[in-house]
Order: C-alpha cells, then sequence, then structure tokens
C-alpha cells in the first residue's frame, strides 16, 4: 500500500467495524413490546425492549442464527425461523414471552420451512415448505398450542406445481389464504386458496407482474406493492368481485431507467381496522417515507389521504404498525448509520430511536458517505453508482479502488450501512458500488436488459466503470479490485475473464464459475427460477456454457481470492472448488477459504473476522 494508504489506516481492525451491532426485523406484540433480531451475541438472536433506547433483554439462547421472527396477533408470543450451519433449512420455533418456554414447531431437518403469516386468531401459522419433495413447495397449516403429539404433525392444506411457493396474507376470517408462486423474480402468480373446500381462484393476470407485501384490506380486497401494468411498483388495490387492480399511492406511468424520477414503492403496512397505511419509495437507492389512511366513498372507490410522515437520510424497511396501528416502526441504516429500529407516532414527523446501535468506540472520522454518480457505458446508457473516496485521497497520492458488485442479479446496491466498507476505505481503498444493468429499483425494462442473451452487456458496464475510474484524478487505475458475492461473484470472474487487463487481484465470494454446473447442483427447487434469468439447460446449454467463466479461464491474470460455505444450497461450493484448481493450474496466485459450518452467507461474527482479516492480507500483498 501506498503512504497514503498507510495514513488513512488509523490502525481500527476489521473486528472493531464488524462488532457493530446489526438491529432489524421488528415485530410488536398486541401489549406493545418490540421484538427484533440483533447480532450482539455474534448471531442474529430475537430481543426485547419496551422502551426507546432502553438495556434490551435477549430472549433466544443460540448459536445458529434466527432468519425470520413474527409476533402472534393475539397473544405475547413469537414464531422464530432458525437454521444449521447457515444450510437455509430453516425449522420454526414457538416461544411464549409469558412462560419463557420455547419449543420447535417443525422437526424435520432435511427440509426448507419458508415462514408465511400467522391466523387471524393467533392460534394457527401457515408457511410454505419442501417436506414431500425436494423440488417442492406445497403450504402447511399449524396450531401453534401445545400439541399432545410432540412431533406436532402441520396439514398440508395446498400442493404446489413445483419450485417455490410462499403464503402472503391469511384472510379476516381465517378461512383463506393468499399464496404468490415465483416463475422468476419479475413474474408471479397471485393466488387465493379456500382453506375449507381447497379450492383456488387466481387473481393475477397473464401479463409479468409481481406482487408483495399483501393484506386483506376488510372491504373485500387486498391491498399490496405491485408493478401490474407498469414499469415501476406502487401500492395497488384489487378487487375479489372483479379481479381489477386500481394504483393507489406512488404510481408514475413514466419508465423507470436510471436518470428518471419514476421510482418503486419498495415496503408497505398496513392495518385494516383503522385504514392506516405507510409505504416507502425507492429514490436512487435512498428511501422516502410516506403515510396516510386508505379510505372508500359513497361509491366505493378507495382514495389515499397522506399524512405527515418523517424524513429519513437513508434506507427504510421492515415497515409494521403497532397495536391500533398508533405506532409505526421500522428499520433504519445509512452509509454511517448502522442498522436500527426507529418508531413514530402517526401522524408524528419525527422518529425516535429504539434501538440505538453504537460504534465499538470508533469516531465519526471513520465512516464515510457515498456520493452518487453515473457513468456511461458501450450503449450510450448512463449506469447508476455509489463513489466513496478515503481520506487524503488526491492526484499527487493516488489511491486503489474496490469495484464492489451486487448479487441478484434482482437487486440494487443500496445506502446501507456495510461494515467492510468502512474498514477499506480506513486502509485507503476507494470504493465504487455499481447497479449495472439488470440490477432492480430502477423499473422492470431496465431489470431485463441483462437477460439470458444479454447476460454480458452487464459484465460490460462493470468495465465501463472501470474506464470512468481512469478518468478520476485521484484513483490509481493500475491497482483495481473486483470484489463480489453470488451473482456478484461470477460477474468478478467474468470481469476478470473478459476484461483481465483491467484487474490487479479479485475477490469472489461464493460466485458462480459454471452456470452449467451451478443449475445442474443448485436446490432443485430453485432451477426453473434461475433458468428464467439465465437460460436453461434444455435449450440454453452451449450459450450457458460459452459465457461461463470457467470456459475461459486461462485468460486470467489477476490474483485471485475464493470464499464459500461448504452448506451453501444456493450457489454449491463445487463452484468455488472447480475455479480455484483451474487458476491453479495457470500459475496464478490464488487462495481459497471454505467454511464447513457456513453456507451461501457467512452468519457467525467468528467466521466474518477470520475472513476479512484474510482478504486484507491479500490485498496488501497483490494490490
Amino acid at each position: 500500500m501506498t503512504d497514503t494508504a498507510d495514513t488513512a489506516d488509523a490502525g481500527y481492525g476489521v473486528a472493531r467495524f464488524l462488532a457493530v451491532d446489526h438491529v432489524d426485523s421488528p415485530t410488536l406484540t398486541p401489549d406493545g413490546r418490540l421484538l427484533f433480531l440483533a447480532d450482539t451475541s455474534g448471531t442474529p438472536q430475537v430481543w426485547t425492549t419496551d422502551e426507546p433506547a432502553a438495556w434490551p433483554d435477549r430472549l433466544t439462547p443460540h448459536e445458529e442464527r434466527v432468519s425470520a421472527l413474527a409476533a402472534s396477533p393475539t397473544d405475547e408470543a413469537f414464531v422464530y425461523a432458525m437454521d444449521t450451519g447457515s444450510d437455509e433449512r430453516d425449522q420454526l420455533y414457538h416461544y411464549d414471552l409469558a412462560t419463557g418456554v420455547e419449543r420447535a414447531l417443525t422437526a424435520d431437518p432435511d427440509s426448507t420451512h419458508s415462514w408465511g403469516v400467522w391466523g387471524p386468531d393467533g392460534d394457527r401459522v401457515a408457511y410454505a415448505a419442501n417436506r414431500a419433495d425436494d423440488a417442492r413447495f406445497d403450504v402447511y397449516v399449524q396450531s401453534v398450542e401445545a400439541p399432545d403429539d410432540p412431533a406436532g404433525e402441520p396439514e398440508r392444506v395446498f400442493e404446489g406445481p413445483g419450485g417455490f411457493l410462499s403464503v402472503a396474507a391469511f384472510g379476516p376470517e381465517g378461512d383463506r389464504l393468499v399464496l404468490t408462486k415465483a416463475h422468476s423474480s419479475y413474474d408471479e402468480d397471485l393466488t387465493l386458496l379456500d382453506l375449507a373446500t381447497g379450492e383456488t381462484t387466481r387473481l393475477s393476470d397473464d401479463a409479468e407482474a409481481t406482487y408483495s407485501h399483501v393484506h386483506f384490506d376488510g372491504a373485500g380486497g387486498l391491498v399490496f406493492v405491485t408493478n401490474r401494468g407498469s414499469d415501476t411498483a406502487y401500492v395497488g388495490r384489487l378487487s375479489l368481485d372483479s379481479g381489477d387492480v386500481t394504483p393507489l399511492a406512488g404510481h408514475d406511468e413514466a419508465p423507470g431507467n436510471p436518470g428518471t424520477d419514476a421510482w418503486d414503492v419498495d415496503a408497505l403496512a398496513f392495518d385494516p381496522d383503522t385504514g392506516r397505511l405507510a409505504y416507502t419509495v425507492n429514490e436512487g437507492g435512498y428511501s422516502s417515507l410516506h403515510a396516510g389512511t386508505l379510505a372508500s366513498d359513497a361509491d366505493g372507490e378507495f382514495a389515499f389521504d397522506s399524512t405527515p410522515a418523517p424524513a429519513v437520510d437513508g434506507v427504510v424497511s421492515d415497515l409494521t404498525f403497532g397495536p391500533d396501528a398508533d405506532r409505526l416502526v421500522f428499520t433504519h441504516t445509512s452509509p454511517t448509520t448502522p442498522y436500527g429500529v426507529r418508531a413514530v407516532a402517526f401522524g408524528d414527523d419525527a422518529a425516535t430511536d429504539w434501538t440505538p446501535v453504537g460504534r465499538n468506540g470508533l469516531p465519526d472520522a471513520a465512516f464515510h458517505d457515498p456520493e452518487t454518480v453515473h457513468y456511461e457505458t458501450f450503449d450510450g446508457r448512463g449506469i447508476p453508482a455509489y463513489w466513496t473516496l478515503p481520506p487524503g485521497a488526491s492526484a499527487e497520492d493516488p489511491v486503489p479502488v474496490i469495484v464492489d458488485i451486487h448479487g441478484g442479479p434482482e437487486h440494487q446496491r443500496r445506502p446501507w450501512f456495510y461494515p467492510t466498507k468502512q474498514f477499506f476505505l480506513n486502509r485507503g481503498y476507494a470504493v465504487l458500488e455499481p447497479n449495472v444493468r439488470g440490477s432492480s429499483g430502477y423499473g422492470t425494462a431496465y431489470s431485463h436488459l441483462d437477460d439470458v442473451e444479454q447476460r454480458m452487456d452487464s459484465v460490460a458496464d462493470v468495465a465501463a466503470g472501470v474506464e470512468w475510474l481512469a478518468d478520476q484524478p485521484a484513483v490509481d487505475d493500475d491497482r483495481v479490485v473486483a470484489y463480489g458475492r453470488s451473482y456478484g461473484g461470477f460477474m468478478v470472474l467474468a470481469a476478470i475473464t473478459e476484461y483481465p487487463d483491467l484487474w490487479a487481484a479479485a475477490v469472489d465470494f461464493v460466485g458462480i464459475a459454471d452456470f452449467t454446473t451451478f443449475l445442474e447442483n443448485t436446490g432443485e427447487w430453485r432451477r426453473s427460477h434461475r433458468e428464467a434469468e439465465y437460460g436453461s439447460l434444455a435449450d440454453d446449454y452451449d450459450f450457458l456454457k460459452a459465457i461461463s467463466p470457467l470456459t475461459h479461464i486461462e485468460e486470467v491474470r489477476s490474483p485471485l481470492f475464493v470464499q464459500h460455505g461448504a452448506n451453501d444450497p444456493r450457489v454449491p461450493v463445487g463452484e468455488a472448488e472447480q475455479v480455484v484448481d483451474a487458476v491453479r493450474e495457470q500459475g496464478v496466485p490464488v487462495e481459497k477459504l471454505i467454511f464447513e459450518d457456513e453456507g451461501h452467507h457467512t452468519t457467525s461474527r467468528e467466521n466474518l473476522i477470520a475472513e476479512f482479516e484474510l482478504i486484507a492480507d491479500f490485498l496488501d500483498e497483490h494490490v
């Protein structure tokens, strides 16, 4: 590293940054007690507090991560999901807050139980699971009351058509469920299931659309976030009688390409008893929060009347109302603000931090905000990106750059708090985070620009970002690092094989090396969903093989670090093994880190610290 980088590194080890707590997934009990997930103990566990900024109590005592949390609508109790070794085969557990007793609702460790919803009376839950067939998710309803049979076998109420299926909402009378079936990330079926008869009614039409944050409105309809008939997502209402969808809020008929002001609604909370509704709009990655009341007139026409809501300076998610909808809670973060939970009284314009998170003694100067930039790519499009320079970077003392490429690809890099990003900034690296074509958040049309045969256009967008870096005076363009996770790992491997001269080093986390072996070995229930994005083994095998980085591995010149988890159900660990072996055969320096107790994500803080200490040493050696 240069003297500038040494000066920027104030001696803050990665453990200081990774030990900053991450708090999210708020949910409120009927008595108004706040429950949330926090990784204070090293993995996400359930914690609770009943006062703002009060010292919270830890409720779950486990070493394995808790991945989902939902409070009962009627009792002081909650359900949570937890897997083993980050294998994503979640089991469900019930926790009684009055007694502190927790017990397993499911005990099938070979199956994935995807949390769904509570029944309206708090006596049942509904969820999807692949218990009968690994390639198919079915729908189950299960009592949460202590069963006579300790196994507590659930009732299968619907056999899925194959692939992934979700339970989106429970009817207010407890007699219906709303299900979503994802054909791809941007094409879902919405179905109403009658629990008494087993009959289903399709609510979606044949057009491609998504449906999320689904709520029964108590007046013969559903309120949800959808992009049906629109390039961007909005708050809509579907009449169960007619099937018609009416936009209520956040609707914009303009296309949502980067550079426009047409944005997606991306979160929603709704209380049918009061009609109170809150939603967020994703404005170039940053959230704006909106609140109001949904009401109908004498003709049955519904309208949204807005009310004050607090301004937010980062990203808001996990919107949920408390009892009587008098309070809205949500997760908040920004590049310099760790994840925490805030609350606001309905109609107020100031939010309160309920779970303020410290920084382990790190000063404000150790945290850095990005600027939003747009750089031109090969076809004249402007690619949005976040650009952050470390302190002291200048034309006289230029710095190396990490190009951090997000996964998905139907995902978006947003201005969240990234402890590892702040760590590298403090070590003297600049960071460029592009939202290349195929990213979400900029409308459906933009998200489709990398589909199947257009896959490598997104890699060209990354190369264009490196060209933009060459024009930045404070950048040393001989020391640029390709860096990405999951699909971003594929992008890293594709970038160093397609554009090998651009990179000084590369870091691949759980990346796809060969699309054909990835699709052959990924979880069976995921295959058709991923083929809709990448192309199918049956129809596109030769094309998939041709664009796979492993096919062109002889082009690699830059040292490579590869990290993976042995329990990864999404991108099997064989992808890492084969790319490491192939790069070594080329005589290029390569380091491999496989965690036997991790999956697609590194979830243990101990493992994360070991991982990023090794990566920092690797980059110090090669960049």
